[in-house]
């Protein structure tokens, strides 16, 4: 089952009279389950495709769906609501709110959703459970390392239980262990859960846990392989590009 799919997709920014073609006539199908990787240099329409999915923002031309609904025409109310029910958001700067604690950061998108309190008590639990950070649940960002923010930020994202998880740099801001503990986690909650984990990223590290590589270059997608990770060489070779 497709999770999301791309069809001739181009975004163009204009800004006076310059454009600039960020994606160019895309085609992409990503199926239930997945963990895949969009990778590629600088400018290479990664973060606008995952933008463009993730309905922060609308197409030029072209159509995207999440869940079989085309999303491309939808105001900004009906994205919204998409991106409160279907998809989950982890951002490289962890976008945690500073006042409040892992826990209620965890709970806002299920305040959003209008969940009761003992609902929302329970999968709020479930969740600091599932990222090891029950002991700190009553902490401020503050009073967590960049890693255990990370983690607060994959449990929030998880929380509504959304269809697809849209990742981008999640482990830019992290040093060699922690991100390989963010890694991780992801990984293990995708096989656990079966939530479809896409991330954009250009470092060798993260891209040796996806088990699809899409690479993009100039807008447009140069290669997409599967199991890239499994073969040193191939991978090596992929690092090199990025």
């Amino acid at each position: 089952m497709e999770v999301a799919k791309i069809e001739n997709l181009s975004r163009i920014y204009t800004i006076g009279q310059m454009e600039t073609r960020a994606l160019k006539n895309v085609n992409l199908s990503i199926e239930n389950g997945e963990f895949t990787a969009l990778v590629g240099p600088s400018g290479s329409g990664k973060t606008t495709l995952l933008q463009l999915i993730g309905c922060l923002d609308q197409p030029t031309s072209g159509k995207v769906y999440v869940n079989g609904k085309d999303v491309s025409q939808l105001n900004r109310n009906q994205r919204a609501d998409m991106r409160r029910g279907a998809i989950g958001f982890i951002f490289q700067f962890f976008a945690l709110i500073p006042t409040l604690t892992a826990y209620e950061n965890i709970e806002m998108p299920l305040l959003l959703n209008g969940k009761n309190p003992a609902e929302r008590q329970a999968r709020v639990k479930e969740m600091l459970k599932a990222v090891e950070l029950e002991d700190h649940s009553h902490h401020r960002p503050d009073q967590l390392s960049g890693g255990q923010q990370q983690r607060v930020a994959i449990a929030r994202a998880l929380v509504t239980q959304p269809a697809l998880i849209l990742a981008d740099e999640p482990t830019a801001n992290l040093d060699t262990p922690n991100g390989k503990m963010v890694m991780e986690t992801m990984v293990r909650l995708n096989q656990e859960t079966g939530v479809t984990f896409v991330f954009a990223t250009h470092d060798p590290r993260v891209i040796q846990y996806a088990r699809r590589v899409v690479t993009l270059r100039d807008g447009m997608i140069e290669s997409d392989e599967s199991g890239l990770a499994a073969n040193p060489e191939t991978f090596a070779e992929s690092s090199m590009m990025i």
